[in-house]
């Protein structure tokens, strides 16, 4: 089951859509303000981060160059700043997509299923060059666990 992290301090919103996560099969951890979502970060990653631009506490742009700097994690920006040059700073600053709210929930849904997919997709990628390298070579032996 992938683990989301939500951050948003419209608790409907964020309510609304945990519902909805949870629904689909999702484990949702809920957080209004960036310094309690960075807390909990440090402690353990999810699968997926959404998150709000703007914060109490420590604003999102904040949260993911902090992220950045310990994870890939797939990040998503969900916000209703509409401003273009704040959608390419988001992006620069290391989130995967952004969202303007209002959005469809179901939308944003496949829009997470899809970060997902394709986290799974480099991981599986990362594994299968870790497994080539597993080769043993001494003076004219060669070793091929996997072979």
């Amino acid at each position: 089951m992938p683990r989301i992290v939500l951050v948003d301090d419209d608790r409907s919103h964020m309510m609304s859509l945990s519902m909805m996560l949870e629904a689909e099969g999702f484990e949702v951890e809920c957080h209004s303000d960036g310094l309690a979502a960075w807390e909990s970060l440090s402690k353990s990653l999810p699968d997926i981060l959404v998150l709000d631009v703007e914060l109490p506490g420590l604003d999102g742009m904040d949260v993911v160059q902090r992220l950045r700097h310990v994870s890939n994690i797939p990040v998503m920006f969900c916000t209703t700043k509409e401003d273009e040059i704040d959608e390419v700073l988001g992006l620069r600053m290391g989130s995967d997509d952004y969202v303007k709210k209002p959005s469809s929930p179901r939308v944003l849904l496949e829009r997470i299923r899809a970060l997902l997919r394709r986290q799974e997709a480099v991981a599986g990628n990362l594994v299968a060059e870790t497994e080539e390298t597993k080769v043993i070579e001494r003076d004219n032996l060669r070793m091929d666990p996997l072979r």
